[in-house]
């Protein structure tokens, strides 16, 4: 144990420190925490010179096993407080879950550098939108989260993208939910539930992706790591409900700053680690 803990103890340190702070982020702001995970355990097992490619695929696919722990930790806790909207829940649900099969499904045949690109990409657009702000939409507005014409496209694309990502669709969620006129609490609150709908078929989907892949970290099952899994889940399932109890005492509009920060700060650490 003493020269186990010589050889890895800063690396096992770095996943569990991610785990915490990816489920109090993950209920703070109901992304499912994967803006942290997913650079944390790039960084781990490039460390352990396994390639930039199953590196990558295998945090993403292990982040994805670990938002199902963060966001139903999470969603518990805004539920009973009263934030989540079920209704935008039940209609977004089916559609996320089946863009993250097909992103799952995908992510075999998809570039890391692509991968890449469009995480920081779309991280930056997020956390940009985030820090600037908008004019407040016309009330009427929030009305249109359920209709079949935004619900349907959205929630596939937010499944899609999330899944590739190793996200929660909270970040998506979140800006679409705000940007609809929804107060940021609930915004948070109801996107922690997407979490589940990205992370558990996007988790199978990695899986059978992974089988029979070369190069892969030890103890994984396809591109999810099972020792990393348990480490980082044991840490969000406490910390989750925490962050959700903040995010019920913070003011709207500092919520809405921090998560821009948040979320850009992130894309950049994945950008330095691919590009050294």
């Amino acid at each position: 144990m003493a020269s186990f803990l010589a050889a890895h103890g800063f690396l096992l340190l770095t996943v569990l420190a991610a785990g915490l702070a990816a489920g109090f982020a993950g209920g703070l702001f109901g992304i499912g925490g994967g803006i942290v995970t997913v650079p944390a355990l790039y960084a781990v097992f490039r460390a352990y010179d396994v390639a930039p490619e199953p590196s990558l695929k295998t945090a993403i696919g292990t982040s994805l096993a670990v938002i199902i722990i963060t966001s139903l930790r999470a969603l518990r806790a805004h539920h009973l407080a009263g934030y989540v909207d079920i209704g935008v829940l039940r209609a977004w649900a089916p559609w996320i879950a089946a863009g993250a099969v097909a992103g799952g499904l995908t992510a075999r045949w998809i570039p890391v550098e692509a991968l890449t690109v469009v995480f920081t990409v779309g991280a930056l657009f997020i956390a940009w939108r985030r820090l600037t702000g908008s004019a407040p939409p016309p009330p009427d507005r929030t009305r249109d989260l359920s209709s079949k014409a935004v619900h349907i496209p959205m929630g596939f694309g937010t499944g899609l993208f999330s899944s590739l990502m190793g996200l929660g669709g909270g970040a998506v969620g979140v800006m679409v939910m705000a940007w609809s006129g929804r107060s940021m609490r609930q915004a948070v609150a109801t996107a922690s539930g997407f979490g589940v709908a990205v992370a558990a078929p996007g988790t199978a989907g990695f899986i059978v992706s992974g089988l029979g892949a070369e190069g892969l970290p030890p103890l994984s099952l396809g591109h999810v790591n099972l020792l990393a899994f348990a480490a980082m889940a044991a840490m969000t399932a406490i910390s989750a409900p925490l962050g959700a109890r903040a995010a019920h005492r913070i003011d709207g509009d500092l919520l809405s700053r921090l998560f821009g920060v948040y979320v850009g700060l992130a894309a950049l650490g994945l950008l330095w680690e691919a590009l050294r």
